[in-house]
């Protein structure tokens, strides 16, 4: 049996992750539990499932991620941290040559080149959950052909079709109404702003090693294509499926074998319907773009987006700022920001706590 450790076990994912395990309880067992302050959901969890190692990281501090991720008993690690607090454990994880199942998009985002180390160095493993990404390596797995073009498809979100007036009132309880995916706030406000597309561009330059220029996304609303990858050769090829976490938190489990699992939704062509796609508003939605320019800038700039958004998704969900404020401090901020090489981890934080300073400026 392998050992698992969740972080952000209390929040979608790890949710998702446990209803997964408790379906394949002959295959693995829960070494670590973590969330970050929702005590009374973890100890329901820790009553369940009896890891070795459980906390809050609101009172043991980030130490704890890092020490559930490097757990001598787990060779799993299911990263469900929203943010950039889930860096770290990323990477002690992959120093300690754990398989990470990544749903922290900011990990990539900020470090993906200290990440590709910390995995030649560890021996570690880098599978990830989103189901975009999840979508391409499974197109991709088994298949040496050169890979032309990605095209990962968005939902559009709960104003794909607003004006951009209205889209710039609008309020926390709109951004919050999500039309296909049940999400964490921040997660869905990002899904809302489209920034969360762009994480999902810089985060697969990294994981399969393509140029910006063959990265593409396009509106999908009805999220039942997650991916297409075309070869070199022209063929495309697409992963489908109904809009579930369940899925791709498996195939991050068994990659690259898949295993059995009857509590997964099945594919029906004729529920799902008919399926179309639009180009992405960049107009209208600058969040997306600011972040992929971040992406094809490099450097620190990627961590400055992340940052900044952090900063201004919380301010917007607290009631300090109307939804339009997101992207347009997204901007100020990186057009202050000096770019700068990523050298080691220093270099990231620093350009972390810069932007995070910056954006609150810009807010005041």
């Amino acid at each position: 049996m392998r050992g698992v450790t969740i972080l952000g076990s209390t929040g979608s994912i790890g949710k998702s992750a446990l209803a997964v395990l408790a379906r394949q309880r002959d295959e693995f067992r829960v070494v670590a539990l973590t969330a970050r302050e929702n005590g009374p959901a973890l100890a329901r969890q820790v009553a369940e499932w009896r890891p070795a190692l459980s906390g809050l990281v609101s009172e043991a501090g980030a130490e704890l991620l890092v020490e559930a991720a490097t757990h001598p008993d787990v060779s799993i690690v299911i990263n469900a941290v929203v943010g950039a607090a889930g860096l770290d454990a990323t990477l002690a994880a992959l120093r300690s040559g754990k398989r990470v199942a990544l749903a922290n998009k900011e990990t990539l985002v900020m470090a993906g080149d200290l990440v590709r180390v910390a995995c030649r160095e560890g021996g570690g493993e880098l599978i990830p959950v989103d189901s975009e990404h999840s979508a391409v390596l499974q197109c991709v797995a088994g298949s040496d052909a050169a890979l032309a073009r990605l095209i990962l498809t968005a939902s559009g979100g709960p104003f794909r079709e607003w004006p951009e007036a209205r889209i710039a009132a609008a309020t926390v309880e709109e951004a919050l109404n999500h039309p296909t995916w049940r999400m964490g706030s921040k997660v869905t406000v990002d899904s809302a702003t489209l920034a969360n597309k762009a994480l999902e561009v810089i985060e697969a330059h990294h994981l399969f090693g393509v140029g910006y220029d063959a990265l593409e996304v396009v509106v999908h609303p009805q999220s039942i294509v997650h991916a297409f990858v075309e070869f070199c050769d022209g063929s495309v090829i697409a992963q489908l499926g109904f809009p579930t976490m369940e899925l791709p938190i498996l195939y991050a489990l068994t990659h690259p074998k898949r295993m059995a699992d009857g509590g997964t939704r099945r594919f029906d062509p004729v529920a799902a319907g008919s399926l179309t796609f639009e180009p992405v508003r960049t107009d209208v939605f600058r969040a997306f773009r600011a972040g992929v320019d971040a992406g094809r800038a490099g450097g620190t700039a990627p961590a400055a987006f992340n940052a900044a958004n952090e900063v201004a998704v919380a301010a917007f969900l607290s009631g300090a700022i109307p939804f339009g404020r997101i992207a347009e401090t997204i901007e100020q901020v990186l057009e202050a920001h000096r770019i700068e090489p990523v050298r080691d981890l220093e270099t990231v934080r620093a350009a972390d706590q810069w932007a995070r300073g910056r954006a609150r400026e810009v807010l005041a």
